[in-house]
């Protein structure tokens, strides 16, 4: 229940505290005089559409704070997000600050900073509001087939819940199905590459990540076997074996030791020089040696040299090839390998999968069927209690259908549903917003919201003028009708019949007055003020709202009216 509400700087409010009381609270006062406002503000602080034009002109910062009781659906909200309990209240607070074109929102429950989707959530707990101009929701088939599910009550919107977690567990094996398929497509067209490339490589038997070094080294000594033979013949004749011509190295060396050994006989200090030069004598006869075989050793190959070349041809061929050098080229080679093995590995089978999607889509049209047996019997007990309600509406001969209809399983199920309306005799069904009058609509409203009552946690009602276009006997069962849901729920109404305002437990008046402006000198401004009226004020409201009689005519009218609320009350 909505226990007041303070509205600071709000489009033409300046400054406003209204206590509203439980039970049927009416706004009464003329068409334009700013009772929309009252409720644009509940609108807004509970996360309506915030823009600039909604701050009073000449102010930079709008505020709306309301306060709620907490029942427990709210209290439970609250404690779920971390939000403390104010007593056993909710105070909702928004800021509007303009600046550069733009408007900026803040919004606090209990103090405590929140989103503008948690307001969203709370809203749906605490108020709700209708216009007879809701057209477009009603003309909603989403809406329609949920406020049908609100009416069933708990069990069918715990099957509901049961359907939606069907429908998740579907789509997710749907999706781990189509995954799958389309990883066995790519695992096949990765299969064919890592194969062929596989049997390519294999071919070439790649061990030795320096081969190319090696076949090119192979390759140097071959294509200049000729030269090297004679070079090493001659590097050989130098150090070891001389032709005649000259001294080899080791017979320079040879007489040089024996020079060093005579000396050694008359002088010990020779000796480090005699060890030098011999262990340099033995040094040159193994290097002599070691050349002699390299020399008698190396032979012309023409047939290997051709090998070398193709081999080093073919390597150099595959590395183009694949865009790597032989390194790189043998650890692909590798990697391959490893990858092979995982791709014909393979995961889940596409049989597993096909069978958990099957089982999951059975699932889901079984729990759609569930739900939709339960709504077909929700709808049977809205299409009887809404006409009861529409009958004391001077619509004795109403027809409503909530029509069912199938179609693909979604999370809410396989239903789509669509209410059908006849308001005359002999008239076909037909969908609502196409058939209902604007005082039809009204009463159809009022009915609706009748229907809920038991079952709809939302604390506070709020009816912007559902009475328009009706009158007499029509407006007075509508004034009934609202009293009946107050004693249920709180109900906020902005009406222009007297025969409503006369069944209210609080009356307040809004109007326009023109006042100096403070800030600027001389200057006049337009403000909306709210009367919270007493017995006296009250007649004389009613009185007006009546028109068309003199005053005392009017002032005895409003007393009957007066006089036959309190009878209905007592009744």
């Amino acid at each position: 229940m909505l226990t007041s509400l303070k509205i600071d700087n709000f489009t033409l409010i300046d400054q406003l505290e209204l206590s509203l009381k439980p039970g049927l609270n009416v706004l009464t006062g003329e068409t334009g005089a700013g009772k929309s406002i009252i409720l644009d503000a509940i609108d807004t602080v509970l996360g309506g559409k915030a823009s600039g034009r909604l701050v009073r002109t000449g102010e930079r910062k709008a505020l709306i704070e309301a306060i709620f009781q907490a029942p427990a659906p709210v209290a439970e909200w609250l404690t779920a997000n971390d939000i403390p309990l104010n007593g056993d209240g909710v105070r909702c607070s928004r800021e509007l600050t303009t600046g550069r074109g733009s408007v900026r929102s803040r919004s606090w429950l209990n103090d405590v900073v929140v989103k503008k989707n948690q307001l969203e959530e709370l809203r749906r707990l605490l108020v709700e509001i209708t216009a007879q101009g809701q057209t477009v929701q009603l003309g909603s088939l989403d809406a329609q087939r949920d406020w049908l599910d609100g009416f069933a009550g708990s069990q069918q919107l715990q099957q509901r819940q049961v359907v939606a977690q069907a429908y998740t567990a579907a789509i997710n094996a749907k999706q781990a199905l189509d995954r799958r398929r389309r990883a066995e497509q790519q695992r096949q067209q990765q299969l064919d590459l890592f194969e062929y490339h596989a049997q390519d490589l294999s071919s070439a038997n790649l061990e030795d990540p320096d081969e190319l070094d090696h076949l090119k080294q192979e390759h140097q000594r071959l294509s200049h076997s000729v030269e090297l033979q004679k070079q090493s013949y001659d590097a050989y004749q130098i150090l070891y074996e001389s032709d005649g011509s000259f001294d080899s190295c080791s017979d320079l060396l040879g007489r040089v030791e024996q020079l060093l050994s005579s000396m050694q006989r008359f002088d010990e200090q020779v000796t480090p020089m005699l060890d030098l030069v011999s262990d340099a004598l033995a040094q040159v006869e193994e290097a002599g040696r070691q050349i002699n075989t390299y020399g008698e050793n190396l032979e012309t190959d023409p047939v290997r040299l051709a090998d070398v070349e193709a081999r080093m041809s073919y390597l150099k061929q595959l590395c183009r090839k694949y865009g790597r050098d032989l390194p790189e080229l043998i650890e692909y080679y590798q990697e391959i390998q490893v990858a092979l093995d995982a791709l014909n590995g393979d995961g889940q089978s596409i049989e597993v999968l096909e069978s958990t999607h099957e089982q999951g889509q059975a699932t889901l049209n079984a729990e759609c069927l569930k739900l939709t047996k339960l709504r077909k019997k929700a709808a049977k007990r809205l299409e009887s209690q809404l006409v009861e309600e529409l009958k004391p509406l001077a619509m004795e001969r109403v027809k409503f259908k909530a029509e069912l209809r199938a179609t693909t399983p979604q999370s809410h199920g396989a239903d789509e549903v669509e209410f059908l309306f006849s308001p005359n005799p002999g008239e076909p069904l037909k969908p609502l917003t196409e058939t209902a009058s604007g005082g039809e609509m009204s009463r159809f409203l009022l009915a609706f919201k009748a229907c809920f009552t038991k079952v709809d946690p939302i604390g506070t009602l709020i009816f912007d003028e559902i009475d328009v276009g009706v009158s007499g006997r029509v407006a007075q069962t509508i004034a009934e009708k609202l009293y009946q849901l107050s004693q249920h729920r709180q109900v906020l109404c902005v009406t222009h019949q007297p025969l409503v305002a006369a069944m209210a437990d609080a009356h307040f008046h809004v109007d326009k007055q023109v006042v100096t402006d403070g800030k600027k000198k001389a200057s006049e401004r337009t403000v909306v003020r709210v009367t919270d009226l007493d017995a006296t004020a009250r007649r004389e409201e009613l009185a007006q709202l009546a028109g068309g009689r003199s005053h005392q005519e009017g002032i005895a009218f409003a007393e009957s009216l007066l006089a036959q609320a309190a009878t209905i009350r007592e009744n």
